[in-house]
């Protein structure tokens, strides 16, 4: 009960931020429409497939979560460099009941993100004539929760770490990793050589690679891939709490 009383006073504060709203609300919508424009200018013999709307829509909704991570470190951040956390230490909440109040509304627009993002290529898709599979979306979805939990805990290591001046830095080279060395914006699997190693390495690449098998209906792959992304999710989020707990001397 703690936790939830907790958690209904840090969503209400991301809810307040006008740049929840843009990312979430706009970022996708805009984002999926300028790329289906450009996609329709390239002609089809170039081959070029990356930024169909069945490509784009898992890459765009996978890149959305990276913002997530950015509002969660800016959040827990604020609230150290506010020393709001230090107040509230006077209450019986424990650690956990602290953790868990700031996951629950992440986690909360994460699903929020990711739904918008999914209506807004459907709606996009029926304009240009594309067909997508809700089943194959839905499942997208599923196979999403390990990257929510694993940028949830790179925005808690991150606002744990650092002041609010410097984690949004620390945040934006992890979303442009994202964005570059997860595929999303370049063809990884095409390039090969030692770049293409590298981005197989960071759990990035599989975000997306998981997204876009599950909306081409290949559900084992896409499993397969998530199990990877899990496995980064354990270890960030595990990490995460040990430093929280830590600088916050629980």
């Amino acid at each position: 009960m703690k936790s939830i009383v907790f958690a209904n006073r840090n969503f209400k504060e991301l809810v307040r931020d006008p740049l929840s709203w843009i990312f979430c609300l706009g970022f996708p919508i805009v984002m999926l429409a300028i790329m289906t424009v450009i996609n329709n200018s390239i002609p089809a013999e170039a081959g070029m497939t990356l930024f169909e709307i069945e490509s784009l829509a898992p890459g765009i909704m996978i890149f959305g979560l990276t913002f997530v991570m950015l509002f969660a470190c800016l959040l827990i951040a604020g609230d150290r460099g506010e020393a709001f956390l230090l107040r509230i230490f006077t209450s019986p909440m424990k650690s956990s009941d602290y953790i868990m109040g700031y996951i629950i509304p992440l986690i909360v627009l994460c699903f929020g993100q990711v739904v918008i993002t999914l209506a807004a290529s459907l709606i996009l898709a029926l304009a240009s004539g594309d067909k997508l599979s809700i089943p194959n979306m839905l499942f997208s979805v599923v196979t999403a929760i390990p990257s929510m939990f694993m940028f949830i805990g790179f925005g808690l290591l991150f606002g744990t770490l650092f002041n609010k001046n410097a984690a949004p830095g620390l945040s934006s080279i992890i979303i442009s990793f994202s964005g570059i060395l997860g595929g999303i914006w370049m063809d990884v699997d095409t390039i090969g050589g030692t770049l293409a190693d590298i981005c197989k390495a960071l759990p990035f690449y599989h975000c997306v690679k998981s997204a876009r098998l599950a909306f081409g209906g290949d559900f084992s792959g896409s499993m397969c891939e998530s199990g990877i992304v899990l496995i980064w999710a354990v270890v960030v989020v595990a990490v995460s709490i040990i430093v929280f707990k830590k600088k916050m001397r629980f």
